[in-house]
């Protein structure tokens, strides 16, 4: 059965649209006085090679090529009485590349010329001249409609009619900005934005024009007026002339970040316009990708998992110290440690063994950190417990295995004595320093949690026993700092639901923000560890507050750096540690447990905090 934007819309996750059309052409050498719009006709192969492109980037949804393919643009080609023929041919080739897994919208532009009340143009005439247009994009098998690039809300009003006078298909209404925010005509995304959601449009949203900062503001504005979903496709930021050509200089890796970040801000749909390509897109499908998983498995409740008859769930005073001192209320203490880059543990080693006779109650263990090549975790950890005899908590990511390799990873960690774990759905790999990497996110962290839960009752993924139960004490990450607290609240009703027992946070750098998210996460009852970051300098303050997801670093901190920073590098780090032993000094009593990072390897920084 063939995937429709109906069904995408439907599922409530977030999809992927196609990148531009014209740069991918005009990079084959077609200038632009060629009308793109008639090469469906001319030029099929090279116009079928764009659209397999997009969809081996990921693309879930693609755009036929028909911006400008109504009568009155298709006019001053001689096209004029091609128009059906164009838009049919144009929808086909989409059909053809999309197949049955990807949904293909007929994309329809603006006239090119200016409709009442601001030009001769008559509303009714507008809408004639975009039925010829739909008529043929339905010809051609469509199965929905993105009404794109417009400045007049009005001539998007006579589009989305146009539409509904043919089909009853679902239509992405998007109008486009400049650099203040605002349509050429002066309109702002919460006039627009309210104006779509009477006329009924599907979903709503901005593309063009400007790059994703100015689109990331406009999806925020939007998420306050309308309860549809929004759409947020930006050009690969504003073009410079280079000699006598327009560069759109936005990398990859740079659009993708503001994926992520429109995704939280309330983005259902993502791609890109002007100047972005498939290695855009893909890069953008890995965001989305850690994000909202590929396949959503059912979630289980902890409440409706039924144990199999003779087994009997260890609880978690009894699963390990660690477990044990949670269970009684205990404040625990924990500090990270990154395994090795290379074979050789011994530094690690040492590392761990200064935290036990320092009295730490367990060393943290990330698994592969930003998306690079460390030592994996489940070894790490397991030299770390079996040469130190500390217990470690293994941190365990979604990113790079699918689900039965997680399966067979957490079912050997556990036969190797490991107890620990905390469930996270980690970092794309495009963050790291293999830009080829790839991501599995076959699941994301709530569905692992659920997985580990079912073992610790004697259940595999399928429900089948597995015989004696597992002993994990099973924590999941938290941020308090979210850009959209609510979503990340409900990710965490989410996670408890699943069979998350404790919660580590991203590192703390504001007190009365963590106050505010205790508060409303107390309705969750399970401990809280609050993850704190001893800065070794000025630079390291600005990569935690703008290159790692999920941290937020006042500017107060940031000027304390800066000051500390004037006086020396010896004076930043002494501030950078004493804004840590403030942060644990003021949390300690409100969470039940710290998780310290010692920054490169830092053993006695860490330590420091501790006082």
């Amino acid at each position: 059965m063939t995937i429709t934007l109906r069904d995408l819309l439907a599922d409530g996750k977030v999809h992927v649209l196609d990148g531009a059309m014209g740069t991918m052409l005009y990079a084959k050498g077609f200038l632009l006085n060629v009308c793109y719009d008639e090469l469906n006709l001319k030029q099929p192969k090279l116009v079928l090679e764009v659209h397999d492109a997009y969809v081996r980037a990921g693309a879930e949804i693609l755009e036929t090529n028909t911006f400008g393919a109504n009568p009155v643009k298709l006019k001053s080609h001689g096209l004029a009485d091609e128009t059906e023929q164009i838009n049919r041919a144009a929808a086909e080739l989409a059909r053809q590349a999309g197949g049955e897994h990807t949904s293909v919208v007929g994309a329809i532009g603006p006239l090119g010329v200016r409709i009442e009340p601001f030009g001769a143009l008559a509303r009714d005439e507008a809408r004639e001249h975009f039925r010829r247009q739909v008529q043929g994009l339905l010809a051609g098998g469509v199965d929905g409609f993105i009404l794109e690039t417009f400045s007049d809300v009005e001539e998007l009003h006579q589009a989305l009619n146009a539409v509904r006078s043919l089909s009853d298909l679902p239509i992405i209404a998007q109008m486009t900005i400049g650099d203040d925010g605002l349509t050429h005509y002066g309109t702002a995304p919460e006039t627009f934005g309210r104006q779509l959601t009477d006329w009924k449009a599907d979903v709503i949203g901005v593309n063009c024009s400007v790059g994703p900062a100015g689109v990331l503001e406009a999806v925020e504005k939007l998420a306050k007026v309308t309860d549809r979903p929004i759409s947020a496709v930006p050009n690969a930021g504003l073009p410079k002339d280079v000699g006598d050509r327009k560069i759109y200089l936005a990398s990859p890796e740079y659009m993708a970040s503001y994926a992520r970040r429109m995704i939280e801000a309330g983005a259902r749909i993502v791609g890109g316009c002007c100047g972005t390509t498939p290695e855009h897109i893909k890069k953008i499908r890995d965001y989305v990708a850690s994000v909202v998983p590929r396949h959503q498995p059912l979630v289980v409740s902890r409440e409706t998992v039924t144990t199999p008859a003779g087994v009997k769930p260890v609880p978690l005073a009894q699963r390990s110290r660690w477990g044990a001192k949670l269970a009684r209320g205990e404040l625990v203490t924990s500090v990270e440690i990154v395994p090795p880059k290379g074979v050789d543990p011994t530094p690690m080693l040492e590392q761990c063994r200064a935290l036990k006779a320092a009295g730490v109650d367990a060393v943290n263990v990330p698994d592969g950190p930003r998306a690079q090549s460390r030592m994996g975790v489940l070894p790490s950890a397991i030299l770390i417990q079996r040469e130190v005899g500390v217990e470690t908590v293994i941190h365990y990511c979604c990113r790079d295995r699918n689900l039965l390799g997680m399966l067979s990873d957490i079912l050997g960690a556990h036969a190797a004595g490991l107890r620990n774990i905390l469930i996270i759905t980690g970092d794309p790999p495009k963050m790291g320093p293999y830009p080829e990497a790839t991501a599995v996110f076959d699941i994301d962290s709530i569905g692992l949690t659920n997985l580990v839960y079912r073992l610790n009752h004697g259940l595999d993924p399928g429900n089948n026993p597995i015989g004696a139960p597992t002993q994990w004490a099973i924590g999941v990450g938290v941020n308090p700092g979210a850009v959209d607290l609510d979503r990340e609240l409900s990710r965490f009703a989410w996670k408890v639901d699943a069979g998350a027992e404790f919660a580590v946070t991203q590192p703390v750098f504001d007190p009365k923000q963590l106050e505010g998210f205790l508060q409303r996460a107390g309705q969750f009852k399970i401990p809280i560890v609050a993850g704190i970051w001893p800065l070794l300098s000025l630079r390291n303050a600005e990569f935690l507050a703008n290159e790692v997801p999920g941290v937020s670093v006042p500017d107060a901190v940031l000027a304390r750096m800066r000051r500390a920073q004037d006086k020396g590098k010896e004076a930043a780090l002494a501030e950078g540690v004493t804004i840590a032993r403030e942060m644990f000094q003021q949390v300690k009593g409100a969470v039940q447990g710290v998780q310290v990072s010692a920054p490169f390897g830092r053993v006695e920084v860490a330590l420091e905090v501790f006082g």
